[in-house]
């Protein structure tokens, strides 16, 4: 505000209190009294006559002062209108551009009143960082003083990883502006921090400095914490020293962490608390390292528990307890035996050189079972048990808690026909057994069920006599023949010659399948290893003996085609037997060959009965009857001829001799004629 506007002002404030004094004179009028007006009527009385004078002339003396103000009011009034109208002119011929500019000329004393101000404020400059005080705080924001002529106030978000912020504190803050609409300072912390957040943490990694980080949240693998404004990668190893199972409860805390790795590449920083814990236990760690021995029990606490042991905190040493210690009986997984922060004594078995790898044992602190094991058990005996463990090849029986024996699958069933353990018995099974073998110093059992039954081979030329006929099921195939089995452990084989008398069977499943039930014959018992042959042809008569009679060389049969190759074609006949027909014997009369399931007459040129062996033939049928009817027109011809020429002897005697030269003539012809048919019959 310049001096002018300053008097201008002064001005109007003197012309408004003095019309506001003009205005009260003339609200008070000069009222007389009743003793006045009795006195200019001449009723007063003689002794009140002095006091009404005295009155009046006070009267007077007012009405003589309301003149003088009103007549102050009215020049001050004057005044300030000259005044005004002076101001107006001057304001009229200011020069704004020049005052834009800054180029209007301040007074002395203004300017000294300006550098006096300016000294009790510090110089401060927009985007730049400074350090501020904590005057006061509430829950929601905290004002900074920075020196400057008003405060900055700055959200309490800004310092929540920082919880023990208080009034006094010295904090670094960002100038975003100095002053915003509202003429107040705008500050920001978090732009302070991120401005010099890395050089921080550089700073922390190269010193190796504990610093204070706020845990944001929760991230896959770890948790996300505020460090200086940079969002740091705390892995969940890092934690603690022990497992985390809870993440969550660590979410909004301030912890204190050292920065262990810094990515320049990729901005990325990760922290570690459990840095800081593992330096407190490693005197710890030394000390208890130092006294280990091979065989001493000491008290731990399951520290972790995973599928192939038990992790325990030997008070800043971990050791192992693999499932396999956990117990002298089978153990599934090891929650079977401890739970988490459980404390038990455990023995330590083995550690290595450095110590760092600790060895432990939980049931060798306990008596082993096998050492107490009845001593009159032995080979032969029935046990019963419970089944723990399957396998393809066997189950594990506990007879007593810790002491197990193995059924072998060979040692389930009489039956060579090998098949899985899951289908004779399940895990949690109760089974009675018999021990086969028993060594307690290698702690090793073995059992089997089926010497619960007699052996089905110990009278097996007994029951299964040579030409003895059985019904057996199928279990297998082979290019040679099938596996039956007669009943459980009674297995034989079929050869596939045996199969059928009058089929060519190339592979059994041909002729059978799997699981289904043939007659069988017994023609041979190998006892001594357990084998039976059989057959299954042998149940009829050989039918090779009738089919001689019936198939015999030229005889012709209706047959279907049932198969056609390079070499030939096999024809089904009747009576379930087959026949061979060459390619050339299996053309038609058409010239075309036979088809698969095309129907034909076929004539029988060969029969082997020994390598039961038909060759049949299409085609001799119609060429033997083609060469019969040539044959048959042959000789009636001939026949005729020779009818003619004894006729033409008899008639010689009577004919002139014209004639005899016709005669000649028709006879050279006819003769002719015959040497022609003769040669194409020698043909």
């Amino acid at each position: 505000m310049t001096d002018e506007e300053k008097k201008l002002q002064n001005d109007e404030h003197v012309e408004e209190e003095a019309k506001a004094e003009a205005e009260a004179g003339e609200e008070k009028p000069v009222e007389k009294t009743e003793e006045a007006v009795k006195a200019e009527a001449g009723e007063e009385k003689p002794v009140e006559k002095a006091e009404e004078a005295v009155k009046a002339e006070a009267e007077a003396k007012d009405v003589e002062k309301v003149e003088e103000v009103k007549e102050e009011a009215s020049a001050s009034a004057e005044a300030t209108d000259a005044r005004k109208d002076t101001a107006d002119k001057e304001l009229e011929e200011f020069d704004w551009d020049a005052f834009e500019r800054e180029d209007t000329e301040k007074s002395p004393r203004q300017k000294e009143y300006e550098e006096m101000y300016d000294k009790t404020l510090s110089t401060i400059a927009e985007d730049e960082v400074i350090e501020g005080t904590v005057i006061s705080m509430n829950k929601r924001e905290v004002v900074i003083n920075i020196g400057y002529k008003s405060e900055g106030v700055i959200s309490l978000n800004e310092f929540r990883y920082n919880p023990g912020l208080k009034v006094g504190d010295k904090v670094e803050v960002y100038v975003e502006s100095q002053e915003d609409k509202k003429g107040q300072l705008v500050l920001s912390h978090k732009r302070a921090r991120a401005l010099k957040s890395w050089d921080r943490v550089n700073e922390a990694l190269e010193k190796d400095e504990i610093i204070n980080g706020y845990i944001k949240c929760r991230t896959k693998g770890g948790m996300i914490v505020d460090v200086f404004g940079i969002e740091a990668f705390l892995p969940g190893s890092q934690i603690d020293v022990k497992p985390i199972r809870d993440y969550d409860i660590y979410v909004g805390k301030t912890m204190e962490f050292k920065v262990v790795k810094i990515n320049h590449e990729f901005k990325n920083v990760v922290v570690s608390h459990k840095a800081l814990i593992e330096a407190e236990l490693e005197s710890q760690k030394k000390e208890i390292i130092a006294k280990l021995e091979k065989g001493q029990v000491l008290e731990g606490t399951v520290k972790n528990i995973t599928s192939y042991g038990v992790f325990i905190d030997l008070g800043g040493v971990d050791g192992l307890i693999h499932i396999t210690d956990l117990s002298w009986g089978r153990v599934n997984h090891p929650e079977e035996i401890v739970q988490l922060d459980e404390k038990l004594n455990v023995v330590i078995l083995d550690f290595d050189d450095d110590k760092k790898r600790i060895a432990l044992g939980l049931k060798q602190l306990t008596e082993h079972p096998w050492d107490s094991l009845d001593e009159n058990l032995k080979v032969g005996d029935k046990v019963k048990g419970k089944v723990v463990v399957m396998a393809d090849y066997g189950a594990f029986v506990e007879i007593a808690p810790g002491v197990e024996g193995l059924i072998h699958v060979s040692e389930m069933s009489w039956s060579q026909h090998l098949r899985s353990a899951q289908e004779f018995m399940n895990v949690g099974d109760e089974v009675e057994a018999v021990i086969l073998t028993l060594d307690r110093d290698q702690r090793k059992m073995s059992l089997g069920i089926k010497q619960l039954k007699p052996d089905p081979w110990g009278k097996i030329e007994e029951k299964y006599a040579v030409g003895s006929q059985h019904t057996a099921k199928v279990r297998n195939f082979t290019n040679f023949g099938v596996f039956v089995e007669i009943e459980e452990g009674v297995d034989g084989l079929i050869h596939i010659s045996d199969l059928s008398w009058t089929k060519k069977i190339k592979h059994p499943a041909e002729f059978t399948s799997i699981d289904s039930e043939i007659q069988v014959v017994v023609l041979e018992i190998d006892k001594e290893n357990r084998r039976l042959s059989l057959g299954h042809k042998q149940l009829e008569e050989n039918p090779w003996d009738v089919f001689e009679d019936v198939f015999e060389v030229d005889t012709v049969h209706e047959g279907t085609i049932i198969d056609v190759f390079d070499k030939g074609a096999v024809v089904a006949l009747p009576y379930g037997v087959e026949g061979f027909v060459t390619p050339k014997h299996l053309v038609k009369e058409d010239g075309t060959s036979g088809k698969i399931d095309e129907k034909l007459e076929f004539k029988v040129i060969e029969f082997n009965k020994s390598a039961k062996k038909i060759i049949l033939s299409h085609s001799r049928i119609f060429e033997d009857e083609k060469r019969a009817t040539e044959k048959g027109a042959k000789k009636s011809e001939a026949a005729a001829t020779r009818r003619a020429t004894k006729k033409l002897k008899s008639n010689l005697e009577k004919t002139t001799l014209g004639d005899i030269t016709d005669l000649a003539a028709l006879k050279e012809k006819m003769e002719e004629k015959e040497n022609k048919s003769s040669k194409s019959e020698k043909k």
